[in-house]
């Protein structure tokens, strides 16, 4: 066994990483950005060296300067992790020229599996069922429109070195082919560095079930069962479960045999997963096989009472793989929720900023590769802290949310406990949509398409309800016990407010993105007096301190209510209640600090985030329609549309293809309709 490794990565990956290594005694070697300076992986491993500036292509890209670090550490191997140099080929025989494990596949398997195009023809050597499609070279686009004339529509288009959901684009007619195809491009190049796509049927309610395979240098190879996919966000994968709900022994089989089928017709060795679309009436199609450890595998070892990264140690350092086949089996059910910095609401689009509460549920520890009959009740796989920042350059990944029950019904009920248990402040996150996800019809009926989310639009993006008043209570009460301990010693702060021949009657206001609320607060002898909404109630302090500085617990009427309230900004008029499993946002307005202001002018068009320009499909002076695109940006690897917010004319360009921008910048000028 090794006794050093250097992690080629960042983040929670790398954190797990390290966790294993400890467990058997091996030293890491970090790596990290100036970005990452600070990052959670640099403190969890033994050593840590900076290797570049923030931009991916100039620190965890620089193959060359990351086996340099190696080599002067005295790491005998390199562990990838996930994205980044996992599945590059290049890289693998750069390690191995220098004497250095690379703990991964040979690097002929990851270029065999590297290009879709010559995956799939693999495949279909290998007798794997294959989707009907073009996987050729020919890459005029003419030519790839015929295919996809002839193919049928819809039409899947995929970057052929892609992954992540990068480069893809579904398109539904042969009129729109043209623009979706110079978009995949666009975005297949700058993920991947090759533009090259292919084509394929793309088929309606398909579920995306996956293989995980492992394979050592002595001929073994098994499957250790399916993770189902199908709940995905712009192809991205966004929930994850083990066993696939439905599956049965005979289908499970046939699709473990055939992923062990395509993982021996490359030479694979290590970790890998075989991924499928799978129709519901059971037929199934290879799509690719990623040569890597995924994202999600803490599904498989928590079914399977496997630590995947130990294995990929022990079969990188030359030693058999630690079960065969009859001694792997399922025990119960696991679900993984990726907890991301993202506005749901807001079509997905990643949030940047910092941590500045970051509460998670109860993780009930477990040691990986431990008995079947103890698995972990919940587990969370993260890479930042409280404190840390998510920031524009990397994935907006916060956490992997991983719960285990004795069946499905046990782990959904965990999930949904975790995830009300789940709290986060600092930037926007997915886990109010996880939840509706988690408790909706489809899911907990598991009634999966990779198209879940879309068809069950309305349900999973309801309108916004008004804060009820238990939220404004907590609210209103966690504003007056903060003007409380700042004006210590000013009778004037007075808790029970006095004035003479009468109650101290106050006014605040509070603002969510859809409502507007008017709370008047009447002090009293052992509390308040609150109305708003048309409702009131008398309100008992109960304990401010119950758990943390942000805890409360109120006698709202004769309803007992606990909640947590943070506050954060110049005065403190950030307010985030968290009460019942909900999370609300609030804005408190100080009457003061808000005096005189107006409200920003209408026709502007602003950046969501930092990023780059990647086109400009309009002039100045003109004409436009509700909706029509008007710029592209690219951020955090991803393409974001500014469409026009109305029928108007464009005042002015004020940015052209390849300019940075900031966060918040006005990007167009945009005249109304008078």
């Amino acid at each position: 066994m090794f006794s050093k490794i250097l992690i080629a990565n960042r983040g929670e990956i790398a954190c797990r990483v390290a966790a294993t290594a400890r467990r058997l005694g091996i030293k890491t070697v970090a790596v990290y950005s100036e970005a990452d300076a600070d990052a959670k992986h640099v403190a969890v491993c033994d050593e840590a060296v900076l290797i570049g500036p923030a931009p991916a292509k100039e620190s965890y890209l620089r193959a060359d300067k990351i086996i340099e670090v190696a080599l002067a550490t005295g790491a005998q191997a390199i562990h990838p992790g996930y994205g980044f140099l996992s599945e590059n080929s290049e890289f693998a025989d750069a390690c191995a020229k220098v004497g250095l494990v690379f703990i991964g596949p040979p690097a002929s398997a990851i270029r065999a599996m590297g290009s879709k195009s010559a995956a799939k023809s693999l495949m279909e050597k290998a007798n794997v069922p294959l989707v009907p499609g073009y996987h050729g070279d020919n890459q005029d686009a003419d030519f790839l429109q015929g295919e996809a004339d002839r193919i049928g529509y819809p039409v899947l288009l995929k970057a052929s070195a892609g992954g992540g959901g990068k480069g893809m684009r579904v398109i539904e007619n042969s009129a729109d082919f043209k623009a979706a195809l110079a978009s995949c491009k666009r975005e297949a190049i700058s993920s991947f560095g090759d533009d090259k796509v292919l084509a394929e049927k793309y088929l309606t309610r398909p579920r995306h079930i996956e293989i995980q395979v492992f394979a050592d240098t002595q001929g073994n190879c098994v499957y250790l069962f399916e993770r189902d996919c199908s709940v995905q966000r712009r192809h991205q994968k966004v929930l994850e479960e083990a066993p696939a709900p439905g599956m049965t022994a005979e289908r499970r089989a046939a699709m473990g045999e055939a992923a062990v089928a395509a993982a021996k017709a490359v030479g694979y060795v290590g970790a890998g997963t075989v991924e499928f679309i799978a129709n519901q009436d059971g037929s199934f199609y290879f799509m690719e096989m990623n040569t890597r450890l995924q994202v999600e595998h803490p599904v498989t070892e928590m079914i399977s009472g496997t630590d995947l990264v130990e294995w990929q140690l022990r079969v990188a350092a030359g030693q058999a793989l630690p079960l065969q086949q009859s001694q792997l089996q399922i025990n119960g059910h696991a679900i993984e929720a990726r907890i991301y910095a993202e506005n749901p609401e807001k079509g997905f689009l990643p949030s940047i900023g910092t941590l500045r509460h970051n509460h998670t549920p109860q993780a009930v520890s477990f040691e990986l590769g431990g008995s079947l009959n103890l698995p972990a009740a919940v587990r969370i796989d993260s890479g930042v802290r409280e404190g840390d920042s998510i920031s524009p350059f990397y994935d907006p990944m916060i956490a992997k949310l991983i719960v285990w029950g004795k069946d499905r019904t046990e782990a959904l009920s965990r999930m949904a406990q975790a995830l009300a248990e789940y709290q986060i402040v600092g930037l926007s996150t997915n886990i109010a949509f996880l939840q509706r996800l988690i408790g909706g019809q489809a899911f907990s009926t598991a009634d999966l398409d990779t198209g879940l989310i879309e068809r069950n639009h309305a349900e999973l993006f309801p309108p916004v309800a008004a804060a009820p008043l238990s939220v404004l209570a907590l609210a209103a009460v966690a504003q007056l016990q903060s003007e409380k301990q700042q004006g210590q010693g000013d009778p004037w702060q007075s808790s029970h407010g006095w004035r003479m021949n009468s109650s101290l009657q106050r006014g605040l206001q509070y603002k969510e993105e859809a409502h507007a609320h008017e709370v008047a607060i009447t002090y009293q002898a052992a509390g308040w007096d609150i109305a708003a909404g048309g409702q009131q109630a008398r309100i008992t302090l109960v304990n401010n301190d119950k758990h943390g500085p942000h805890d409360l617990s109120l006698k709202l009427g004769e309803q007992t209510i606990h909640g947590t309230v943070v506050q954060y900004g110049t005065d403190g008029e950030h307010v985030h209640v968290f009460t019942g499993g909900n999370h609300t946002v609030l804005n408190y307005v100080d009457p003061l600090a808000h005096a005189g202001e107006t409200e920003a002018e209408g026709g502007r068009l602003t950046a969501p985030m930092p990023g780059k320009i990647v086109a400009v499909m309009v002039s100045k002076g003109q004409q436009v329609a509700k909706g029509d695109p008007l710029m592209i940006m690219e951020a955090m690897k991803m393409e974001h549309t500014i469409s026009a917010p109305a029928d108007g004319v464009v005042d002015e360009v004020l940015y052209a293809v390849a300019d940075q921008v900031a966060e918040g910048a006005q990007l167009l000028a945009f005249k109304l309709p008078e």
